[in-house]
């Protein structure tokens, strides 16, 4: 995944950030219904989206964002780890084959019987 810079201070994040502002649903009754104060930033080099509507206040709610923000960009320019190749155990092999021996022996069990044979 590209590393992405991430600015120092939030008004710079928030420059290269598309800022939409919509009504939040929940409860809070005729100032959630009337006020648009969910936050939406649409971060641009990266594409990340983060919402925020916790709070009544639009001030607050893209105070949040921006943190959350920060937070995904900065978990995203983290490099991952290697994975790590795996093999199962003969022991486990052995369990495997078994429990499909008697899968197939109780399955034989259940078919009519073959004309020829017997």
């Amino acid at each position: 995944m590209p590393r992405f810079h991430i600015p120092d201070d939030n008004d710079a994040l928030l420059a290269e950030c598309a800022v939409d502002t919509f009504r939040s649903g929940g409860p809070g009754g005729q100032h959630a219904n009337k006020v648009e104060s969910a936050v939406r930033l649409t971060h641009g080099p990266s594409g990340l989206v983060v919402t925020s509507q916790a709070s009544r206040s639009q001030f607050r709610n893209k105070a949040l964002a921006v943190a959350e923000l920060r937070r995904r960009l900065e978990e995203a320019n983290r490099p991952q780890k290697r994975r790590i190749a795996t093999r199962p155990t003969a022991a486990s092999k052995r369990r495997r084959l078994k429990t499909k021996r008697q899968q197939s022996e109780k399955k034989a069990l259940r078919q009519k019987p073959r004309r020829g044979e017997g």
